[in-house]
């Protein structure tokens, strides 16, 4: 099992929206899937912004980067704005 737990990792990720936005994660889903996309970045050779102890796996320094907040989620609009997408 992964500590922490995927609860912890929600309020760490919405602990950076302001007050009266919208939460950046409202869903298991969310944490998993973003998780899950930062743990293959790793696999196809994106260097880990933790420190990787023996035998760690590619998942768990997914999820020890955001409870650390190094990882930032980034909503939908902010995803489209760092792409230069206009809507």
């Amino acid at each position: 099992m992964l500590h922490p737990s995927y609860s912890d990792l929600m309020k760490v990720v919405n602990s950076n929206a302001k007050e009266g936005e919208e939460k950046i994660v409202s869903s298991r889903y969310s944490i998993v899937m973003a998780t899950a996309k930062r743990a293959r970045q790793i696999i196809a050779g994106d260097e880990p912004m933790v420190a990787m102890k023996p035998g760690m796996k590619p998942l768990s320094a997914a999820v020890e980067e955001l409870n650390e907040g190094k990882v930032r989620i980034l909503s939908d609009e902010e995803a489209a704005e760092e792409l230069g997408v206009k809507e």
